[in-house]
């Protein structure tokens, strides 16, 4: 016997049925989704700076900004402490050794001049009376020494006669002999009065000598002191240009202050300031380009500072002895430092951050198409403008050098 199906079973298949579908068409539209992900951001074209991966000869260069400045600068110095009475050249003009450029005050210096002076004229005099004195006892010693031989001639005289009288047996030989010992006391005497002759000059020379060391002492003190109220007068000392004076008429300096700056301004060198992160192949006779704005002049790197200062290296360029119209001191340049030249290399323009023999992300265009996908390119040597490319990017390839940190969640990137 047939049993009749009831509505109500057929209904229930019927939902399934219906959530089964419903499943799979919410499935189906997930995928879909899924496989469009989510919309690239838009960007200008014309707003972006792009360039082409290229291959061929990659000019290393580093470049800087910098100045010319004088091989040989002096500055000028005060010898003593002072005030600062008149400034006589402005910078700017043109100074030879002996040009006075500030003159100065010191009333101390002046009067401790002319007590040096009085000083060594009382001594000069002094010393006068004492070698007058001296020559005095020499002449003194001489005549004894004279009188001294005289006695001994006379003394020998006397003996020999009387020697010759004995032989006659006229005078007794007690007078003989007494006559001997009074030339032999002649003859000492003569040789006492020569040793004291000799002590006396050898004290006189002790004398002097110590007087003309005291004198020429003197006489130093006095030129110091008189080159001090000279040196009141402050002159350049050196030819050239009067670059720069620090002082003003009616301040008080100290010993040893700077006053002026001259420098020949006919032997000019350049000095630039290379970031450091770009210095590190930077090497002593480099060829270099220097930009004075009034013309191109070749030279070479001369020295590299070890040290680095505010973020940069400063380098030291020799140039030729004929430099443009207008090349004078503290004159504003540009200086590119060629490093070295790649053969057959990959290269394309330096992006926005991009750091030498590191890894980086850049938008490469797709060909032909609006849209901009992120690649991964391995970086090699760089130079100021230009990058090597090691991987990542072929010939051809063209990219965006622009930053792309507001596009740092993005793999994709659509182009109006």
């Amino acid at each position: 016997m047939d049993i009749k199906r009831s509505d109500a079973g057929q209904r229930q298949r019927r939902r399934w049925q219906y959530a089964a579908v419903g499943v799979l068409t919410l499935g189906v539209f997930g995928y879909a989704l899924a496989s469009l992900g989510v919309t690239a951001p838009s960007t200008p074209r014309n707003g972006l700076w792009l360039d082409t991966v290229k291959r061929g000869d990659m000019l290393r260069e580093v470049s800087g900004p910098g100045a010319l400045v004088p091989r040989e600068v002096r500055w000028v110095t005060s010898e003593s402490a002072a005030r600062v009475e008149r400034v006589l050249v402005k910078p700017g003009v043109t100074v030879d050794s002996q040009t006075v450029i500030v003159e100065m005050s010191q009333p101390e210096l002046v009067d401790a001049a002319m007590a040096a002076q009085a000083d060594l004229s009382a001594f000069e005099a002094d010393a006068a009376m004492r070698k007058t004195a001296i020559e005095s006892q020499l002449l003194d010693q001489r005549a004894n020494i004279a009188g001294a031989i005289n006695q001994a001639k006379s003394a020998q005289m006397q003996e020999d006669a009387e020697k010759e009288l004995l032989y006659s047996k006229i005078i007794p030989a007690l007078q003989v002999k007494r006559s001997i010992l009074a030339n032999e006391l002649a003859k000492m005497k003569v040789e006492i009065e020569k040793q004291r002759l000799a002590n006396l000059e050898r004290s006189i020379q002790s004398q002097v000598g110590a007087d003309r060391a005291r004198l020429e002492q003197k006489r130093h003190a006095l030129a110091f002191k008189a080159r001090q109220v000279e040196a009141l007068k402050v002159r350049a000392g050196y030819a050239g240009v009067l670059q720069q004076v620090s002082v003003e008429a009616g301040q008080q300096v100290a010993a040893g202050a700077n006053l002026a700056r001259v420098a020949r301004v006919d032997d000019l060198m350049a000095q630039l300031r290379i970031p450091e992160i770009q210095a590190a192949d930077v090497r002593v006779g480099q060829g270099v380009r220097i930009d004075t704005r009034n013309g191109v002049v070749a030279g070479k790197v001369a020295r590299v500072d070890p040290t680095v200062r505010t973020g940069a290296v400063t380098v030291d360029i020799d140039l030729p002895a004929a430099l443009p119209d207008g090349a004078r001191p503290d004159l504003s340049i540009t200086g590119t430092i060629e490093i070295e030249r790649l053969h057959n290399v990959l290269y394309v323009g330096r992006p926005t951050g991009g750091k030498p023999n590191t890894v980086s992300s850049l938008f490469r265009v797709a060909g032909g198409a609006g849209d901009a996908e992120r690649v991964s390119v391995r970086f090699g040597r760089a130079a100021t403008s230009v990058i090597e490319v090691r991987g990542g990017l072929a010939e051809g390839d063209r990219v965006i050098l622009s930053d792309i940190s507001q596009w740092s969640g993005s793999d994709r990137l659509r182009l109006k």
